[in-house]
């Protein structure tokens, strides 16, 4: 009996180019610089640079939801693009289960108490403790869309979305769930582009999230393979671009056709490992961080959907994902077109 296929049945995007899939396509068709805004650095740092999410051009109905009403916007960002993966008439009678990846979580909520505190600590706001959670996002998720089966958040580095794929994977085939959503979401504030300044700098910060529902022997694109996660030895240069080699050379050859989507973000320092991992390969790179921005918790994500995309329209019949994280692990994902 012939192994099932992993295949993407839906995909899901909210960026600095725009809230759904569309509005990111045609600002990397369209290649033109996206608007800056920008943050106060901490500590009395000079304004940063950021790109945001610009606000919704129309009413969003699921905004009204008693959990997302005054949710930090990484959960508004990450209902958003789960929605557009799930298409408009979702089957909430599968058993869908739901994976969250991030770096930082709901900070926003941070800064706004903390803030409060010092101007009057009686005044605070309480919506601090639920609103802070690493798992608020996952948990205003599923209750949004009316889910059941588990719900998990994994915290990791930028590349963390890749490992979150793959345990959406090993559960369709364990038979945990029949579907399953993987979110990676990011929301910009001072604290996140100051050390972004300090860890990579000339690298623009930006937010917004991505989302991929799997299934089981799908018509789209199907998991080819996923290469790591491979630890990251040592916080430095050195360590990283070991990192990346190895997953490089632990991959299978790929088709003269695929396409690679990289994780470049036009910082010398943190781009190198990654430029060096894959400097001889020959064929179409898409690298949206240029475009974008770095979202440490969604750019893997971002990444991920664009190569979907790819291969779900036919431009390619492979795209392969490249991350490699910060200071904790380097990943690759492998995206086939189901046959004609």
């Amino acid at each position: 009996m012939p192994s099932p296929k992993i295949t993407i049945a839906g995909m899901g995007a909210v960026s600095a180019a725009g809230w759904g899939l569309p509005a990111l396509l045609a600002a990397m068709e369209n290649g033109a610089a996206l608007p800056l805004d920008s943050l106060p650095g901490c500590g009395g740092n000079m304004a940063l640079p950021v790109r945001r999410v610009p606000k919704p051009v129309e009413r969003l109905p699921f905004l009204t939801h008693s959990r997302l009403r005054r949710s930090s916007p990484i959960s508004q960002f990450a209902a958003a693009a789960a929605l557009e993966a799930l298409g408009p008439e979702p089957d909430k009678t599968r058993r869908t289960g739901v994976i969250f990846t991030l770096l930082n979580g709901c900070v926003q909520y941070s800064g706004r108490f903390f803030g409060e505190v010092l101007q009057e600590p009686a005044t605070a706001s309480p919506i601090l403790f639920p609103e802070t959670v690493f798992n608020a996002p996952a948990s205003h998720l599923a209750t949004l869309l009316g889910f059941s089966a588990p719900a998990f958040t994994l915290i990791g580095d930028s590349a963390q979305f890749i490992p979150g794929v793959e345990l959406a994977v090993q559960w369709l085939l364990d038979g945990v769930v029949e579907a399953c959503l993987v979110v990676g979401a990011e929301e910009a504030d001072p604290l996140t582009a100051t050390a972004l300044r300090l860890l990579a700098p000339g690298a623009i910060l930006t937010e917004g999230a991505g989302a991929l529902y799997l299934e089981r022997d799908g018509q789209g694109p199907w998991i080819e393979e996923i290469a790591g996660p491979i630890p990251i030895p040592g916080l430095n240069r050195e360590g990283r671009t070991a990192a990346a080699l190895q997953l490089r050379q632990s991959l299978a050859p790929l088709r003269p056709e695929a396409w690679l989507c990289d994780d470049a973000a036009g910082c010398r320092r943190s781009d190198a490992p990654g430029l060096t991992a894959w400097q001889d390969f020959p064929g179409h790179r898409l690298s949206p961080r240029r475009m974008l921005g770095e979202a440490p918790g969604a750019s893997t994500a971002l990444q991920c959907v664009l190569a979907a995309a790819a291969v779900s329209a036919r431009r390619t019949t492979q795209a392969v994902v490249s991350a490699i994280g910060a200071d904790q692990q380097a990943a690759a994902l492998v995206l086939a077109a189901a046959p004609a």
